[in-house]
């Protein structure tokens, strides 16, 4: 048995089973249709019926855990006598990060003799799921806690994210873009092309007119990062568009045939909520992030 825990939040994006296999404690984000509210279950089937909703004009909201929530869930956690990682979306995209911090100050004061430790992971979605699974190996291959600490904070950043989105009106509605440009973005058909720097915050890399050059966009942005693909495990989330993950999938494995796998799942709600359905991404480690 582990002598420590890792935790996770449900914006990894990984399925619900992975968790319950790995006896990996999660804390759920919320969401929100109209007035009632849900839990995050991480479920396929819920993800799937949420970007049906979505696209017949249901309109998802989300909100930030709080404080109180947190202190909770690290309480439960610390009872236990072990130390804790809890890995959770970058700090940049993150509104919850703040309350989680002061929520862990609060409960290592009480327990000064265990580590909470809440890293910046500098990762969301997949990526953060991709951290999360490595971590979680690690650990039960028998790694120390500070060994995991030191290998989570030199692997973070080697964790390439990459995006395309379908629907600017999400992001319109998330600021990320102006109405101008969804406007304009949609005449055209402009598709952007998205990832993730070092600071951890969603980034424009380019703009290509059309699903399909947005698609070939993902891929030779994974075949200029990728160094080391033998053996790597790979993620694709998508958002209703399954067509198109599998596609990107024999096209990665075509071109780096000793991949160890490439995994698909759907993505979350709380990530999708405000990107949209048809949205696909991308999380494999490479040298060094870039455009």
């Amino acid at each position: 048995m582990a002598e420590y825990i890792i935790a996770a939040a449900s914006t990894a994006d990984l399925p619900d089973s992975f968790y319950r296999d790995h006896n990996i404690p999660l804390i759920r984000y919320t969401y929100s249709i109209g007035m009632e509210t849900f839990e995050d279950d991480c479920k396929e089937e819920s993800r799937a019926r949420a970007y049906q909703d979505m696209r017949s004009g249901t309109v998802y909201t989300t909100s930030m855990i709080n404080e109180e929530t947190y202190y909770d869930f690290f309480r439960r956690l610390m009872e236990t006598g072990k130390d804790v990682l809890y890995l959770d979306m970058s700090r940049e995209m993150s509104s919850s990060y703040q309350a989680s911090h002061r929520a862990a100050s609060r409960i290592q004061a009480e327990f000064p003799d265990l580590q909470l430790v809440l890293p910046d992971t500098r990762c969301i979605s997949g990526g953060l799921g991709l951290l999360v699974r490595e971590c979680v190996r690690h650990m039960e291959e028998g790694m120390s806690f500070q060994a995991l600490l030191n290998f989570c904070e030199s692997t973070k950043l080697h964790i390439m994210h990459r995006f395309t989105v379908d629907d600017l009106n999400y992001l319109k509605r998330g600021g990320r873009v102006s109405n101008a440009s969804a406007m304009i973005g949609s005449m055209l058909s402009i598709k952007p092309v998205l990832y993730v720097p070092d600071d951890g915050k969603l980034t424009v890399s380019s703009k290509v007119r059309g699903r399909r050059a947005a698609l070939n966009a993902l891929l030779e942005g994974v075949k200029r990062d990728m160094v080391s693909p033998s053996g790597q495990q790979i993620i694709i989330n998508h958002a209703d568009c399954l067509t198109d993950a599998n596609w990107l999938r024999s096209e990665l494995l075509d071109a780096f045939p000793t991949l160890g796998s490439v995994d698909i799942f759907s993505l979350g709600i709380i990530i999708g909520a405000h990107c949209g359905p048809g949205l696909l991404t991308v999380f494999y480690l490479g040298d060094q992030r870039k455009p």
